[in-house]
């Protein structure tokens, strides 16, 4: 029962040196923070793409621009990505479009350098906390290697003053050192797929963005035409 007891995952930690210590206490930090900007991505995500298949619906169901503009400005707050990139394409196309002896295509690339402005920001804002992600995914395990190899070289050095070094008296110390790679692992491997998850996602909205851009660009370059 006592070598159960010592052997314990807890007793493993408390009983370790303080490197090794403090490199878990930096692992357990850093996993808590991967863990928290995993759920706010993933809410973050899910969100963008709602409102991106919702506007797309109703961009492409034949609503009139100047209404699905009106209604942009009115729920700024509340829209989503793609439904920003086009009220500030639109707004810009009408400020230009509006003044006097303006070629009609100076509207559509007003509009168009708007819309990619616009769609910078929004990137910026899905891809906020993957380049952290990355990090930890990629550092962890080197973190928890350095915790392991400076725990195993302490418990070996305390071998010096024994004159009969056994397993039992070994087993111990390597196993409080090896709990460190084993942080390391646990903050590594959520990061790694939760990284690479989200930069699909992002990648496909990105994708999605730039399409609307063109389109809406040329939907635009057809008003100017008329005009």
């Amino acid at each position: 029962m006592n070598v159960t007891h010592d052997m314990s995952m807890l007793s493993l930690i408390w009983n370790a040196s303080v490197i090794v210590q403090l490199v878990m206490a930096l692992l357990l930090s850093v996993s808590f923070m991967s863990w928290f900007f995993i759920f706010r991505k993933i809410f973050a995500i899910r969100q963008a793409r709602i409102k991106t298949e919702q506007f797309e619906r109703d961009f492409w169901s034949g609503s009139d621009l100047n209404a699905l503009y009106q209604s942009a400005v009115n729920h700024r707050h509340s829209t989503g990505s793609l439904e920003r990139i086009f009220e500030a394409g639109f707004r810009e196309f009408l400020k230009v479009r509006g003044q006097r002896a303006v070629e009609p295509t100076a509207a559509v690339d007003g509009a168009r350098r708007a819309m990619r402005a616009t769609y910078q920001r929004e990137m910026d804002g899905l891809e906020s906390h993957l380049a952290f992600l990355a990090s930890v995914g990629s550092v962890s395990p080197y973190v928890g290697l350095l915790g392991t190899v400076w725990g195993i070289m302490h418990s070996f050095r305390g071998l010096a003053n024994v004159q009969q070094a056994t397993l039992s008296a070994v087993a111990p110390g390597i196993a409080e050192a090896l709990v460190a790679t084993a942080i390391g692992l646990f903050a590594a491997i959520p990061a790694v797929v939760a990284y690479n998850r989200f930069a699909h996602d992002v990648d496909r909205l990105s994708v999605r963005f730039e399409s609307f851009m063109e389109e809406f660009s040329n939907i635009l370059q057809r008003q100017a035409a008329r005009s």
